[in-house]
């Protein structure tokens, strides 16, 4: 109860305070990519429900069918608004609406689309017994994900057998020890990562 009610307080003031500033990159992203604005994608929360999560929208409209990951710092589908947004999170803004309305949480494992999570193990799928966070533990550490991609010739198979049983890990080592002291904490971790 007392992180719900610290979500919602949390993300009300954060969404009034930027009200502005989600104006100014909405009138951005219309002015330089036209409409939508927000990217929806379906993810898996609590309890395996699915819900639509929120982002600023970075790629080219044209990506149907295409990776569900990003590979690379130079991702073709990412425009050069995107590439800014992304780079400093600010894609991820939105997701504060996400958590307003219950669907997450400030602080929690990132919420994965339904093709991945279908491959969890009973032991992994524990990170569907809490809200999904906007941050986490392995939000931090794998804070440059799609270049560690890259990397591979194979980018979604190293994602499917390293990253993603790593970033679980983290999860499931976050869920054994949650507090509102390790919220507050990863909260600190990540603003620390986005500036520095």
């Amino acid at each position: 109860m007392i992180k719900r009610l610290f979500d919602i307080v949390f993300s009300l003031i954060t969404l009034i305070l930027l009200l502005p500033f989600f104006v100014l990159i909405s009138l951005l992203i219309y002015s330089r990519m036209g409409h939508p604005i927000f990217f929806l994608q379906e993810r898996v929360g609590r309890g395996g429900q699915l819900f639509k999560m929120y982002k600023f929208r970075t790629m080219i409209r044209a990506t149907e069918g295409t990776s569900l990951i990003t590979i690379g710092a130079n991702d073709a589908r990412v425009t050069a608004l995107g590439k800014i947004l992304r780079r400093y999170k600010l894609d991820e803004l939105p997701q504060f609406w996400n958590v307003f309305i219950g669907d997450m949480s400030i602080v929690g494992p990132r919420p994965e689309v339904k093709k991945y999570v279908d491959l969890y193990s009973e032991e992994q799928r524990r990170v569907l017994d809490v809200r999904p966070g906007i941050s986490d533990y392995a939000s931090i550490l794998f804070a440059n994900e799609s270049e560690l991609l890259d990397r591979y010739d194979n980018p979604e198979k190293a994602y499917i057998e390293e990253i993603m049983p790593a970033k679980l890990d983290l999860n499931l080592q976050y869920i054994n020890q949650q507090s509102m002291f390790t919220d507050l904490k990863i909260i600190f971790m990540t603003l620390k990562k986005i500036i520095f």
